[in-house]
């Protein structure tokens, strides 16, 4: 079988695309969760056309924000997928292995994809992965193709179809998984300190690692907000002074986390993995409140590097030591913290499994480890690049974070053929914008100026200063080291050839204005045309004058000049005069409103001092 998948990305448009049918009889192991479907339309034929369920598997790589179509074919041997097809020809029973390796024996197979019949009428659940120990280390990081689990009756309508000979086409559609965020995406994930229990918890400390830069860069920028949690058990009351609950919980049984080594007479105590789990979330909540959450990023490889419990370090001392490192205040950390001996609720993990019980926006958690984004669990590899894609994928076009737009994470669609959009290849602009779910056609923004169009064959330059970005999609032209243009900064549009030439403004030629006759019109002139305007002589000694379009003369005798002086002298003794009667009036206008006042001051005061001696007398 041969498997063609096109672009590396998440708009797929496969013309030949293998999705491998496989008939399972109870195989694998159900989650708990609530299952989120993605999308199945049938294509072709016309009696299967529509829209299907399918549930997501919890391994391999969904391609979260995109789609695939193929065609589905069923093997008629090893159709339960337990052996390599390579070894076709031996029987199967459909219950002897687990969805994964279903997945991997179709992937080695060819298969871009896996469809998985449920054997009987039930709701859809979760395909997960094998527990440790059951011999999946081999395949089952390497798993790179989606899986999805069908009811049965679609099934039999696919194996019918297919046994008939006709073609089948589906399309699996993983672009509305999730739901949409607003600006911010908040996801969480549900880990363990613990690092002495084999495969699981070796996949979450190589997860937080590798994705610990991009989550403090999504963080600090603020397109995310993440929250840590962890799984904790109780004990029953009649076993709470019991060895076992003894060693495994705090607070008097209430919270609880399974022996590392299984072993209650040597190494760590599961007590000790609920204290760290604790102090985990406090260093959280103290990171928090001084507003750098990422550190708990930091922390938690830290301790898991210099506190392991295989060196005898899992201690409060070295977690201390490393808080203190990374400038946070272990008062503040122990205060979170309480008394794990008291015999009472803590705040903190009594909040813990509250959620975890179901108590919250989302299904209750029953596994290590979980991912939930918008509180939707995550499905899939638990992998650096496929939980990127994931939560990338749940932003609107456009508005993704620049880390969604690396080379390993989606292909720049605007790198070939510039996406179909429109472009300015002299002045490097494009209308082309990558995103991760594809590309847009969107007019750009380029220093400080905004082009409008339809983004696909037509952008123009709009507003102040679009002038000086290719001169504004206008007309423009040099000769003789004179510069005209037909983009004007007084108009924030359009293209307006100058005055001296005419055209569309995209293309202007010089107007010769002497053949026209629309200068020089005077009878002593003479007109001659040169580029964006003309010129206009007189014959002999005249002079011209352009606002008048008329001649004048130009050398004129002593007698004119005599003439023209008294003239001169005449009007300024005239205009001397009139400024000199202007400021004489308004000055005598001055000093009677001024005499009016004082007048009426004056008055009260006489009369006040003519009648004080009478009063006086009176007296």
């Amino acid at each position: 079988m041969e498997n063609v998948l096109g672009k590396a990305r998440l708009r797929f448009n496969v013309e030949v695309l293998l999705v491998l049918l496989i008939v399972m009889m109870g195989g694998g192991v159900l989650g708990l969760f609530v299952v989120e479907n993605n999308s199945i339309l049938v294509i072709s034929p016309d009696s299967l056309k529509g829209k299907k369920d399918g549930a997501i598997g919890n391994f391999g790589v969904p391609k979260y924000g995109g789609s695939m179509i193929g065609n589905v074919i069923y093997p008629e041997k090893g159709a339960s997928a337990c052996t390599s097809f390579e070894e076709l020809g031996v029987s199967f029973n459909h219950a002897e292995c687990y969805f994964a390796k279903k997945a991997w024996n179709a992937q080695n197979g060819g298969a871009a994809a896996v469809l998985v019949a449920d054997d009987r009428e039930e709701p859809l659940n979760s395909m997960d992965s094998p527990e440790d120990g059951k011999g999946s280390d081999e395949y089952l990081d390497k798993i790179s193709i989606p899986s999805v689990l069908i009811e049965k009756s679609f099934g039999d309508d696919l194996k019918n179809t297919l046994g008939k000979g006709e073609k089948v086409i589906v399309k699996l559609d993983w672009t509305e998984p999730m739901p949409h965020p607003d600006k911010r995406l908040e996801y969480e994930f549900w880990t363990n300190s613990n690092d002495e229990c084999g495969t699981k918890c070796d996949d979450q400390i190589d997860f937080v690692r590798n994705f610990k830069g991009h989550a403090q860069i999504l963080e600090k920028s603020g397109f995310t907000q993440f929250n840590p949690h962890y799984i904790t058990w109780y004990c029953p009351k009649a076993y709470i002074l019991s060895k076992e609950c003894v060693s495994q919980c705090i607070n008097h049984g209430r919270y609880c986390a399974p022996d590392p080594e299984k072993n209650f007479t040597e190494g760590y105590d599961g007590k000790d993995v609920v204290i760290e789990n604790l102090r985990q979330l406090c260093v959280f909540r103290v990171a928090n409140e001084s507003n750098k959450p990422w550190v708990w990023w930091d922390y938690v490889i830290d301790f898991h590097t210099r506190c392991p419990m295989k060196d005898k370090k899992y201690n409060k001392d070295c977690a201390e030591s490393i808080i203190k490192s990374l400038g946070l205040f272990t008062d503040k950390v122990q205060e979170c913290m309480g008394d794990p001996q008291a015999d009472a609720e803590n705040p903190v993990l009594k909040s813990e499994q509250d959620m975890q019980n179901g108590h919250g926006p989302h299904a209750g958690v029953t596994s290590l480890p979980t991912l939930l984004i918008n509180n939707v669990q995550y499905r899939g590899k638990l992998e650096r690049t496929a939980v990127l894609k994931a939560i990338c994928a749940l932003f609107k076009e456009s508005t993704e974070p620049p880390i969604c737009l690396s080379g390993d994470i989606e292909t720049n669609e605007c790198l070939t053929n510039n996406g179909g959009c429109w472009q300015n290849t002299e002045a490097s602009i494009t209308a082309c914008k990558d995103t991760f779910r594809g590309r847009i056609c969107e007019c750009p923004l380029v220093s400080g100026v905004q082009f409008q169009g339809d983004g696909y064959s037509h952008c123009e330059a709009i507003g102040v200063g679009r002038c000086r970005i290719e001169n504004g999609g206008c007309w423009s032209e040099t000769k003789n080291d004179e510069t005209f243009s037909a983009c004007s900064e007084s108009q924030f549009s359009g293209c307006h050839c100058p005055t001296g030439f005419h055209g569309d403004g995209h293309k202007c030629e010089d107007i010769d204005e002497c053949k026209e006759g629309a200068a020089c019109q005077c009878s002593d002139c003479t007109c001659k045309n040169k580029w964006g305007g003309f010129d206009c002589k007189c014959k002999g000694d005249l002079l011209y004058l352009a606002e008048q379009d008329t001649c004048i003369v130009k050398n004129a005798s002593r007698f004119d000049w005599f003439l023209t002086l008294i003239a001169l002298a005449g009007l300024v003794g005239i205009v001397g005069a009139g400024y000199v009667f202007y400021k004489y009036r308004l000055r005598s206008y001055v000093d009677t409103e001024v005499k009016a006042v004082m007048s009426q001051y004056m008055t009260v005061d006489n009369q006040t001092e003519d009648q004080q001696p009478l009063q006086q007398n009176s007296v």
